[in-house]
């Protein structure tokens, strides 16, 4: 009788290791635009073979996190305009929807908690710091967003910008705006106010107006 192998949980910690970490890199733009990577630098990044470095490279081409190409090449995305604005419109359904079910569960000790995250953003802001500001502007929406309890949403949001995060830090990189947080702000004062329609509008527009004033 033929005995199966079995996986090597090594190998497993090792690939789910470097998917983790380089699809947080990629969500917060560590990675330019078109960036090329391969297999072999990967491994030696990360310290671990070829098998890992190819599983977790296909796991984020397959989310759109990376292009692998016919001919093998690696690269980060660089999205065109109308890329850019269709995964805009993606967050203007998925992330409306996804605030107004944390709504009911938006008590003041979370207001209180997005209030020092949006604090943080503004230090980002202030020192020019594109990657801490994509890094902190994404916890402010996540954080709102996990008390929602719809985590395939939540999933979904998350793919999309996984997939915007270069092309967001290369546009705030070249074209620095003081003034992004003040939809974060109307955020805020919607959730105070228990005002679903105001909360819906403004997460709307945060993310629609948001990315329109970094890449006009």
């Amino acid at each position: 009788m033929t005995s199966v192998p079995r996986p090597n949980p090594d190998t497993g910690a090792a690939h789910e290791r470097v998917y983790r970490t380089l699809r947080t890199q990629i969500m917060h733009g560590e990675l330019n635009p078109g960036e090329a990577l391969t297999i072999r630098g990967i491994g030696k990044t990360f310290d671990v073979s070829m098998t890992p470095a190819r599983e977790a490279v296909r796991r984020l081409a397959a989310e759109g996190a990376l292009t692998l190409s016919s001919s093998g090449r690696i690269s980060a995305p660089d999205l065109s305009p109308e890329r850019i604005e269709e995964l805009a419109a993606l967050r203007a359904l998925l992330e409306p929807e996804l605030a107004a079910r944390a709504l009911p569960r938006a008590h003041m000790a979370l207001i209180d908690r997005l209030r020092a995250i949006n604090a943080r953003v503004s230090e980002f802001v202030a020192k020019q710091d594109a990657v801490g500001y994509l890094r902190t502007n994404l916890e402010f929406h996540r954080t709102l967003y996990l008390r929602a309890h719809a985590p395939a949403m939540l999933a979904m949001a998350e793919t999309v910008w996984l997939q915007l995060g270069p092309t967001m830090r290369a546009l705030y990189a070249r074209k620095h705006r003081p003034d992004l947080q003040k939809h974060h702000r109307m955020i805020l004062a919607a959730l105070a106010a228990g005002d679903e329609p105001a909360l819906r509008l403004a997460v709307r527009t945060d993310v629609t107006q948001g990315l329109k004033m970094i890449s006009d």
